[in-house]
């Protein structure tokens, strides 16, 4: 590996960028791509930077030099949360571990709480000032701040959803599926007030000289399937996937999907709203990247190497060998449409050993029929 000039591997003959358009349009590449989030295990950290790292007392800076080393691709790197228990300026009470946060306390308790809440979130969104212009302002700056800090890695932003799990996760699932059996437009009317401001903000802010590829991610399925019958995701969730997926892509951006769980059985629901393609892909849950990619290969995959009983639990040669059946049973070289990176994010169970056998493993399985020249280097 060199990682010098955006390249990972001395034989790497497209640039990172030019490997995941490449990827994203479903065209041939020297080798596929690799994307994940690296900003949660310590001993990744310490393996790629060189240097002593004890709990999670690392940077910004450390995070992006393992991302500048060892991926194509990357999702917005985060520093550690810390363990603090935060209290917000609306009373929710969230519990931060370092790499994950969780709601700890509400304020409110019944439905009637929870109704008035979205209630006073629905108003605002409706009546909320929107500078379009400094929405822009503000957002380049951000994803061109985050770019000089990972250098040529395509940054996957994920900043864009529909609302659904915005809306579920903030009120408790249990209320939300009482509220929506007693007054369903409440539910709905916020979802909508959501996914238009923010269609609003897509038009402001997508330019794909920034990036060619945003990930929407609404959370809707457990390991057992999605959380909501159909009749509700064709109410309440497809169609204003659909319009803002449309959004993105007439400013000339590819749509990758994200949710956690298995959703395979609305596979096809989610390709009618127009997605690209799909990340988070759990292959313990029946969610096996090389199956999927041969029964939609139009669509983009992305994260498929199990992140839990492989990438924590299995060896460097297991993790090796599973990289190599995604890549030769996908025919990725080839056709473009996949990207390698763990099941959900390189959290921190995951052995660093284990990433970094990922990584090579991605490098030594070059296509035979790509251009065998290595582009110069500028200056040489």
């Amino acid at each position: 590996m060199t990682g010098s000039q955006g390249r990972l591997f001395e034989s790497d003959v497209l640039s990172k960028r030019e490997r995941v358009e490449r990827t994203l349009n479903l065209e041939p590449v020297d080798r596929v791509a690799l994307q994940d989030q690296v900003s949660f295990n310590p001993g990744v950290i310490s393996l790629y930077t060189g240097k002593k790292v004890q709990g999670f007392n690392y940077t910004l800076e450390d995070i992006c030099t393992v991302i500048r080393q060892s991926l194509d691709a990357c999702f917005p790197p985060v520093v550690p949360r810390g363990t603090a228990r935060v209290t917000d300026a609306e009373g929710f009470v969230t519990q931060h571990d370092n790499w994950t946060s969780w709601t700890v306390e509400r304020p409110f308790s019944d439905v009637a709480g929870a109704r008035q809440y979205l209630l006073r979130r629905t108003e605002a969104l409706h009546k909320g000032a929107f500078d379009a212009e400094q929405a822009r302002r503000e957002y380049r700056q951000r994803m061109q701040s985050l770019q000089r800090l990972v250098g040529d890695t395509v940054i996957i932003d994920t900043s864009s959803a529909v609302g659904l799990c915005s809306c579920w996760s903030r009120v408790g699932l249990t209320l939300f599926c009482y509220l929506y059996a007693e007054q369903p437009q409440v539910i709905s009317e916020f979802i909508e007030a959501y996914v238009t401001r923010e269609i609003r903000r897509v038009h402001a802010v997508a330019d794909v000289s920034l990036s060619p590829v945003i990930l929407i991610a609404d959370d809707f399925a457990t390991k057992h399937g999605p959380i909501f019958s159909p009749a509700f995701l064709q109410a309440e969730h497809f169609p204003r996937l659909r319009r803002l997926t449309e959004a993105w892509q007439s400013h000339g951006m590819k749509v990758l999907y994200h949710s956690d769980g298995n959703w395979r059985s609305v596979i096809p629901e989610l390709v009618a709203c127009g997605v690209d393609g799909f990340y988070c892909l759990e292959p313990a849950l029946g969610m096996d990247i090389v199956q999927l990619k041969r029964t939609w290969p139009r669509h983009i995959w992305a994260g498929g190497v199990d992140g839990v009983d492989l990438m924590e639990r299995g060896t460097p040669e297991d993790v090796a060998r599973e990289v190599e059946r995604h890549i030769r049973e996908t025919n990725a070289r080839q056709t473009g449409g996949m990207f390698v990176g763990s099941s959900s994010e390189i959290n921190p169970g995951v052995q660093p050993e284990n990433y970094r056998a990922m990584v090579r493993a991605v490098g030594e399985l070059r296509n035979p029929d790509f251009a065998d020249e290595v582009p110069p280097v500028q200056g040489e």
